[in-house]
């Protein structure tokens, strides 16, 4: 089983009991596994938590879901015509503490990636997944791994701390071989290998940013490693005979859970769930406790030079 079950037990003060069992829980996620806290180590204050599961919110298709930005704290995604002006300030602090709460509580559980990582967006997920109208690179029932492909990672790692807050339901979620198992699967039959970068295109690149026609032609900005990725993403949804016969694991994450994963290595699909949220890092693969165990570091390999 994929998914590791950490319960308050386990910990001391909510935080692993030493440092060699901080390390090993990196070197578990960076393998490709799930962290799971049947009760979440992150609780949400009451008055948040009601008015995120009371906030309107209507489909749409610019939008999957509500964002959080902490670095500029900047809140986009809303529904303005179907909340209040109170309610709208009432959900931008709520998403800055939730925010802030986790990173807080990860700089603690994952020590050795504390100062080595990228604040990047958390975001709230107000809409049931079971049946949602997305066309198929956008929809999240399928398996895949996440990619950026208006923001280029660099090699980068994304991890994700989740948060089940619907009272009743659970979010089910399908999980299959992580990254190093894929590659086999995928290359060079249905995507090819990255190549490094040559002069023509770092500067292509380079023009590409300093004049705008990256905003448009956003694979213009993509380095290797990042292109790649995006392939994958997208050639793992678009593969019905790998959707339909890879091997499979179902969990189900309960009302009041977190789990944590790097969603870069570790395919995964959200088969049924409304209201959750996430935090999400993009931590610096340097900082891993395998750090051979990284996406870019396979690739790298495989392609014998620098890819990001």
């Amino acid at each position: 089983m994929s998914v590791f079950s950490i319960s308050s037990d386990d910990l001391v003060d909510g935080l692993p009991r030493s440092d060699a069992e901080a390390r090993q829980w990196c070197s578990l996620l960076e393998s490709g596994a799930v962290l799971y806290f049947p009760q979440t180590p992150v609780p949400i204050p009451e008055e948040d938590l009601a008015l995120l599961l009371r906030l309107k919110q209507t489909e749409s298709s610019q939008h999957k879901n509500i964002a959080y930005k902490p670095n500029r704290d900047l809140l986009t995604g809303v529904d303005e015509k179907a909340s209040t002006s109170d309610e709208i300030s009432g959900l931008h602090l709520a998403m800055h503490r939730y925010s802030s709460s986790v990173v807080q509580f990860l700089a603690k559980f994952l020590a050795p990636y504390h100062q080595r990582w990228q604040l990047d967006y958390a975001s709230y997920r107000p809409f049931e997944e079971n049946g949602r109208d997305l066309s198929m690179r956008r929809r999240n029932d399928l398996l895949h791994t996440d990619a950026f492909p208006t923001r280029p990672t660099h090699g980068a790692r994304i991890l994700r701390f989740f948060h089940k807050i619907h009272p009743d339901r659970g979010r089910d979620w399908m999980i299959t071989e992580p990254f190093a198992r894929l590659v086999d699967r995928f290359t060079p039959a249905k995507i090819p290998l990255p190549t490094p970068d040559n002069a023509f295109k770092r500067a292509s690149r380079r023009l590409a940013e300093t004049t705008g026609i990256a905003k448009l032609l956003p694979q213009l900005k993509r380095p290797p490693y990042d292109e790649f990725m995006t392939q994958l993403h997208n050639a793992m949804k678009e593969d019905a005979e790998f959707q339909l016969n890879c091997p499979k694991e179902q969990f189900s994450f309960p009302p009041g859970s977190s789990w944590m994963v790097f969603t870069e290595t570790v395919p995964h699909a959200v088969l049924a769930g409304q209201f959750a949220l996430e935090q999400t890092l993009l931590v610096d693969p340097r900082a891993n406790v395998v750090p051979e165990s990284a996406p870019i570091a396979i690739l790298e390999k495989l392609a014998g030079a620098p890819l990001a």
